[in-house]
C-alpha cells in the first residue's frame, strides 16, 4: 500500500471515529471544535501536500477542504444552539458532512473507472 494511501486511511479513520462519536454520544460543542480543528490539521498537514497530477484527486481535495471550513461553521452553529431540536439538527448535518467526507476519501482510494484508463 502506498503512502498516500495510508494518509488517506488515517484520514477515514479520524472520520470515521468523530461521525461516530458525535452520533451515539453526547459529545460537548468545545470538544467537538477541538476535534475539527485537528481534522483540518491533520488534512493540512498530511493530505495537501500529497501533491498529485491527477485532476481528479485534485478536485476531490479542493471539496474535501471546503467540506472541512463548513464541518467548522457547522460546529460553531451547534454551539449556539438552545433547543434540543435544533441540537439534533446541527448534530445530523454535522454528520452528513463527516459521511461526504468519507466518500471523498474512499473516492480517492478507488481505483479510477474502467472507461477513464
Amino acid at each position: 500500500m502506498s503512502l498516500n494511501c495510508e494518509k488517506y486511511l488515517a484520514f477515514v479513520t479520524l472520520l470515521e471515529q468523530l461521525r461516530s462519536d458525535a452520533t451515539t454520544t453526547q459529545i460537548a460543542a468545545p470538544e467537538l471544535r477541538q476535534r475539527v480543528a485537528t481534522l483540518q490539521q491533520f488534512f493540512g498537514q498530511q493530505i495537501v501536500p500529497l501533491a498529485d497530477e491527477n485532476w481528479r484527486v485534485q478536485s476531490y481535495q479542493t471539496e474535501m477542504s471546503k467540506q472541512l471550513r463548513l464541518l467548522a461553521i457547522d460546529v460553531m452553529f451547534l454551539q449556539g444552539a438552545r433547543q434540543a431540536s435544533t441540537v439534533q439538527t446541527r448534530l445530523q448535518t454535522i454528520s452528513d458532512r463527516l459521511t461526504t467526507l468519507i466518500q471523498y476519501c474512499s473516492a480517492i482510494l478507488q481505483p479510477e473507472a474502467e472507461g477513464e484508463k
